[in-house]
C-alpha cells in the first residue's frame, strides 16, 4: 500500500495544472460511483489527476489514485485493494483505465459491485475506455453510477488550449437565432477562418502542446491499440479480422462520402455481413466512428448505418495523409460537434444532416447555394471559408461553440 501511495503522490505532483477542461465542474464528484469513459487519448486520466491536485493537500491518505494497467494489479484484486485502504482510513479510491483489470473478463464489474456493498462510504472513481459496458448485465451496475462520457476539444476549446483565447459556449438554438453576436465576439480577438483549418487538421486532441511533428502518429497509435487491443479484449472482436477493421477503417476515410454497402464491403472482406455491421457499431462506441442514420428511432441491432463518418476530422488527416477530401473533413467536423448534445440523422433527400428532427443543415464551402434546401423550414447552410452571417448561410466554425 505504501508503494501505491508513492506512486499516487508522483503522479499527482507531476500533472500540469495550467489548464483545466470545463468537465471538471460538470462532475458531480462527491458521488459514490462516478464513471468516466471516452475515447483513449481525450484526456480522462489528466482530468481525474487535476481534481485530485486541485481537492486533497500532498500527502493526504484518504484517497488514492491507481492505474489498473499496471504490475500493482498482477497481484491484488479491486476488493481487496480497497478492504486494505478502506481499514487504513480511506475515503475516496480511484481505479484509472479499469478496463485493462483482468482483460477479457467482467471481473472489474463484479468487484466494483462488491466493494459497493462491503464499503457503502468508501466512494469510487472509474475511468476507462468508451466501450467500457455499465449496462443491467455487467453486474447491475447502471442505477449504481453516474456516468459521464469525455469528448475531444471543441474548436471553443481548442482556441483556448492552443492560443489562450476565452468564449463562451453557445447553445445551437442561440448560434442559429443570433449568429452575428457570436461572429462579432469571435472576430473581435481572432480570425477564426484560419484558425479553424488548423483544428480541423490538429486540434482536437489535447495533446498538440507535447509535440506537432509527434500529433498525427499519436492517433494513429491510438487507433491501432483500439483495434488491436481494446476490440479483441473488450468486443470478443475475433484476432484474425484485425488487419480487415484496419481496411474497413482505411476505406471509410479514402472513401467520398461514404455511403455504406453491408453486403459489397462484406464480399470484399470476406466476412459476414451482420459481421460487419457489428464491427461498424463497435468502432462507433470506441469514438473511432460516427454512424449516421435516416431515421434513428428505427435502429435495430443488426441495422447497417446510412453513412459513416470519421469521428472527428483530425483521424482523417492521421490516416489518409495527402488524401482528405475537404467536404469530408466538414462533414465529420460537423456531425461531431452536434452529436455530443444532439440527434444527428442523415438527411437522405433533403440536406445533408436533420438535427434534432427540427432542422435541416446543408455543409459546404463558401460556394454553397440553397438549392438543395429550397423551401424546407428551419433549413441552413453552415460554410467553411465563409467570413461572416449572412441570412441562413453561416460560418461552419460556429459548431464549434456547441460545448
Amino acid at each position: 500500500m505504501d508503494t501505491l501511495f508513492r506512486k499516487h503522490d508522483r503522479l499527482l505532483a507531476n500533472v500540469s495544472m495550467g489548464i483545466i477542461r470545463e468537465q471538471m465542474d460538470q462532475i458531480h464528484w462527491n458521488a459514490q460511483i462516478i464513471s468516466i469513459i471516452g475515447a483513449k487519448g481525450v484526456g480522462k486520466s489528466t482530468l481525474i489527476k487535476q481534481h485530485l491536485k486541485q481537492t486533497f493537500q500532498p500527502g493526504d491518505r484518504t484517497v488514492l489514485y491507481c492505474s489498473a494497467d499496471t504490475m500493482d494489479f498482477s497481484t491484488r484484486t479491486l476488493v481487496g485493494l480497497a478492504e486494505e485502504f478502506f481499514i487504513r482510513g480511506g475515503e475516496l479510491l480511484i481505479i484509472d483505465e479499469i478496463h485493462k483489470y483482468k482483460p477479457g473478463t467482467p471481473a472489474w464489474s463484479r468487484e466494483v459491485k462488491e466493494i459497493y456493498e462491503l464499503f457503502p462510504s468508501l466512494k469510487l472513481i472509474i475511468s476507462g475506455s468508451s466501450l467500457l459496458s455499465l449496462k443491467e448485465g455487467d453486474a447491475d451496475l447502471s442505477r449504481r453510477t453516474i456516468k459521464y462520457t469525455m469528448p475531444g476539444l471543441s474548436f471553443r476549446e481548442s482556441l483556448r488550449f492552443y492560443h489562450e483565447l476565452e468564449f463562451p459556449k453557445w447553445a445551437l438554438e442561440d448560434i442559429l437565432a443570433h449568429p452575428y453576436e457570436l461572429w462579432q465576439m469571435v472576430t473581435a480577438k481572432c480570425r477564426p477562418v484560419a484558425l479553424f483549418k488548423e483544428y480541423l487538421e490538429k486540434g482536437y486532441y489535447p495533446f498538440l502542446l507535447e509535440g506537432e511533428g509527434e500529433y498525427h502518429t499519436r492517433i494513429e497509435q491510438m487507433i491501432n491499440y483500439i483495434i488491436e487491443t481494446e476490440l479483441p479484449q473488450i468486443c470478443k472482436v475475433d484476432v484474425s479480422n484485425i488487419r480487415k477493421i484496419q481496411a474497413l477503417i482505411k476505406l471509410i476515410c479514402d472513401e467520398v462520402p461514404f455511403e455504406l454497402n453491408a453486403n459489397k464491403i462484406a464480399s470484399a472482406f470476406e466476412i459476414g455481413r451482420d459481421t460487419v455491421v457489428e464491427y461498424l457499431k463497435y468502432l462507433g462506441d470506441a469514438r473511432v466512428l460516427n454512424l449516421l442514420y435516416s431515421d434513428k428511432k428505427k435502429v435495430g441491432k443488426l441495422a447497417k448505418p446510412d453513412k459513416v463518418y470519421m469521428e472527428n476530422p483530425n483521424l482523417l488527416y492521421a490516416l489518409s495523409p495527402g488524401k482528405v477530401d475537404i467536404g469530408t473533413a466538414r462533414e465529420s467536423f460537423a456531425v461531431s460537434s452536434l452529436s455530443e448534445s444532439h440527434t444527428v440523422e442523415y438527411g437522405k433527400a433533403q440536406g445533408d444532416f436533420k438535427v434534432d428532427g427540427k432542422y435541416t443543415f446543408e455543409i459546404g464551402g463558401r460556394g454553397k447555394d440553397y438549392s438543395q434546401i429550397a423551401g424546407i423550414p428551419d433549413s441552413y447552410i453552415f460554410a467553411d471559408d465563409w467570413d461572416m452571417p449572412d441570412g441562413s448561410k453561416l460560418p461552419l466554425w460556429m459548431l464549434g461553440f456547441l460545448y
